[in-house]
């Protein structure tokens, strides 16, 4: 059950198995791959093929492919245990963890996955959105955080070498978005991007990227990160870098905030601001409030 990159590689391990095996994929949409075709930016093509690899497996004679077919509507477990020897289950989280803080919930508020599903053209969400803010809050330093960043900063027209749907084109042209501010709870060290993430939102004409040096501190267990993993070296060596460099004069900025934690967002019909603390690093990695409180000037939290 489920067509995404977990169950065709499922179905992978089983083809070259020693086991003589038939395998039926089930899939709720009516397309397979999952997060391949609806999860990944549209201007991330390197990763988008992965589907070659996967159509391989799905090219095989012992498997077959059924889209729109929703478990526990279409088909149930009964339905299957008495068909299949085996049932394997990797339909994925398909919702947001929610955040609790106080004004979450306000319009101007989204989760990042509903905003994901729409740019990358998933069927089962609205062809619109609502893109109306000029300064936008993000949370979250990992590369779904940075993905939803670069696409909210980047000019409409930079995505039409991509295979971006042209009703998000169309929304993301009317976009009046200046800046976009990217939270992180703890500090660099901590980050959960990838290098090549990272360094990919520096190669937009239009996009000034700003990191805020404020945030940019080490505690013991982020210095012994850094000596023993390559990847959080390269990831401290760039944000160090821009943190020093001089501010260009790129028309949008996106914001790299650290050490800020979310604990409120403000507004009353709306979101009309969001309030950190800053943290401070504790020496094992962690963070704890320090009571200094910012009250940040956008109109959208994603």
């Amino acid at each position: 059950m489920g067509a995404g990159p977990a169950g065709v590689y499922a179905a992978d391990i089983l083809t070259k198995s020693d086991v003589d095996v038939r395998i039926d994929l089930f899939e709720k949409l009516p397309a397979p791959y999952g997060l391949v075709r609806y999860g990944v930016a549209p201007d991330h093509p390197r990763i988008k093929g992965i589907v070659g690899a996967l159509q391989k497996v799905l090219d095989k004679p012992s498997v077959r492919f059924f889209g729109n077919v929703e478990y526990g509507v279409d088909i149930k477990l009964d339905d299957l245990r008495s068909l299949y020897d085996a049932v394997i289950f990797s339909t994925g989280a398909s919702c947001d963890r929610p955040l609790d803080i106080p004004g979450i919930d306000l319009p101007g508020s989204y989760g990042a996955a509903d905003f994901v599903s729409w740019y990358d053209g998933h069927p089962d969400v609205p062809r619109t959105w609502p893109l109306t803010a000029t300064s936008v809050a993000v949370l979250g330093v990992g590369n779904v955080a940075l993905d939803v960043a670069r696409i909210l900063a980047k000019t409409a027209d930079e995505l039409l070498v991509t295979e971006i749907p042209a009703n998000v084109h169309e929304g993301l042209a009317s976009s009046p978005v200046t800046d976009v501010h990217v939270f992180g709870r703890r500090g660099p060290a901590q980050a959960k991007f990838t290098p090549l993430e990272l360094r990919e939102l520096d190669h937009s004409p239009s996009v000034e990227v700003i990191v805020h040096a404020e945030g940019i501190e080490f505690d013991e267990a982020s210095l012994a990160a850094i000596r023993s993993d390559k990847q959080v070296s390269m990831i401290v060596k760039t944000l160090q870098e821009w943190a020093i460099r001089d501010v260009g004069t790129r028309p949008r900025r996106l914001h790299l905030h650290f050490l800020e934690a979310p604990v409120e967002v403000l507004g009353s019909d709306r979101v009309v601001g969001l309030r950190t603390e800053t943290q401070e690093l504790t020496g094992d990695g962690n963070v704890r409030g320090t009571g200094v409180f910012t009250d940040w000037d956008v109109q959208a939290v994603y």
